[in-house]
């Protein structure tokens, strides 16, 4: 049969995608309907048609799933941020640990009986609300002309008004009202991306788990933000309040932050304590938006390193140095590779205030960088830890660290898709996939971060 737009089906949803979408089968044709989850029973109305599959809008549940869930949030269905709220938190596990073996023998060539058997249970969390340490709110107009602030809607820049995010700290619904009410006492406009007009942009929120230190920063398409002195008396009547700053964004672009901050009140960063490492974060800072969960990641990292204090470590993609750091407490030698030039500052500097003296960071690319080293400066490595962006390893990078031949490389991936393809390379050059497990760092959503641990074949 052949389907088109606005057509209606009824089909069960047998299984999931990579983004959490329930895909459900009509014969042969397959459908993938956004917000039906496995077991499900659903109608639902055709919207975009390929060669053999479709893409299909939940109209009605017939047969609700057993693993369906009431949603904490209201708003789950038009925000882009929880793909997977209505799905309850056991089978959340169960999908993600599904998907990284998944990929794994589909892209990775890894026999099913070995993954089954190198996979250790996926790591989850207590209370999977209320993780997020970094939130980003877009502020807009309603159609009354009232400041709003809240999340886009999936795939689109149309904001869902909401502050008080099932996934965020608890303080950022009071934080966000106090610059809405701000914004409506002093007229403050809102941006507006379609005439590039409107001063205040987006709200930056951070938080210290362990420090309860706050930090608000507000970007704006201008050069001053009025009355900020006002604004920063408000804000820092909230406990924790350490840092309120502006960043001065003027382009037309989709990247939020600017390339200059100013401090309006308070310190120009806040602090949080992961492995009892202390790190200094600053407005343009890359810190794991989930503390709980990270401090649970770079424990299975270390584990999987193995280190007595005898060994030297690269680790590529460092970013602030946070896995370094925590490596150089077991390490005799640690060296980071970072592409962003801040954050190798950053790194240094987390290095000097914890008193680490065995930690050394290189700006670059890792690709380029690390056979810059191997072939001048002979390094060498014990160990290889990465943890690339979601594009994965650039081969010249997994090229030089199969040269190096560390005993044990330690992968960090937040896609299992390029994960798979990136095992699949370094297993075909003396290296075996010993060990895989799953970190729950997005609860909520589809994402999953996986850790891996390679050993060269003697």
């Amino acid at each position: 049969m052949e389907y088109k737009k606005d057509d209606y089906i009824t089909t069960d949803i047998i299984d999931m995608g990579n983004d959490g979408e329930g895909i459900g089968k009509v014969g042969d044709f397959t459908f993938f309907i956004k917000d039906a989850v496995i077991g499900d029973k659903v109608e639902a109305k055709v919207m975009k048609v390929k060669k053999n599959y479709a893409y299909a809008r939940l109209m009605r549940l017939v047969t609700p799933s057993l693993k369906r869930t009431m949603p904490r949030c209201a708003y789950h269905k038009q925000c882009g941020g929880c793909q997977i709220q209505a799905l309850e938190y056991r089978s959340q596990l169960d999908f993600k640990e599904n998907k990284i073996k998944n990929n794994l023998i589909r892209i990775g060539g890894f026999s099913k009986e070995l993954i089954e058997r190198i996979t250790e249970p996926i790591v989850g969390m207590e209370n999977p609300f209320n993780y997020r340490n970094k939130a980003q709110f877009p502020i807009g107009t309603d159609k009354s002309g009232n400041p709003i602030a809240g999340f886009y809607a999936g795939r689109t820049h149309v904001i869902v008004p909401n502050t008080d995010c099932a996934l965020g700290a608890a303080e950022n619904k009071e934080i966000l009202e106090i610059v809405l009410n701000y914004m409506k006492e002093f007229k403050v406009s809102a941006y507006d991306e379609a005439s590039g007009r409107g001063l205040l942009r987006h709200v930056l929120i951070r938080k210290g788990f362990a420090t309860g230190e706050l930090m608000v920063c507000l970007v704006i398409n201008g050069d001053k933000l009025p009355k900020a002195d006002i604004l920063a008396e408000r804000l820092a009547e909230i406990d924790g309040m350490t840092s309120v700053c502006v960043s001065i964004n003027k382009e037309n672009t989709n990247v939020i932050m600017g390339t200059e901050c100013r401090t309006v009140w308070g310190r120009n960063a806040i602090s949080d304590v992961i492995c009892g490492i202390s790190f200094l974060i600053s407005p343009l800072s890359f810190f794991q938006v989930n503390p709980v969960q990270t401090q649970k990641l770079y424990g299975i990292a270390l584990e999987y390193a193995g280190l007595i204090g005898t060994e030297t470590v690269w680790d590529l993609y460092c970013g602030i140095g946070t896995i370094s750091l925590c490596m150089a407490k077991r390490a005799a030698k640690v060296y980071g590779i970072e592409v962003v030039g801040q954050a190798v500052e950053d790194a240094r500097e987390n290095a000097r205030r914890n008193g680490i003296t065995n930690a050394e960071f290189f700006v670059g690319k890792a690709e380029e960088v690390l056979p810059k080293l191997y072939e001048n400066d002979k390094i060498r490595a014990d160990v290889v830890c990465v943890d690339p962006p979601r594009k994965g390893c650039d081969e010249a990078c997994l090229e030089t660290i199969v040269r190096m031949a560390p005993e044990r490389v330690v992968y960090v991936s937040c896609d299992s898709a390029t994960l798979a393809r990136d095992l699949r390379y370094l297993c075909g050059r003396g290296y075996e996939l010993v060990r895989v497990r799953g970190c729950d760092m997005f609860p909520q959503t589809g994402h999953i971060e996986t850790v891996c641990l390679l050993t060269r074949i003697k």
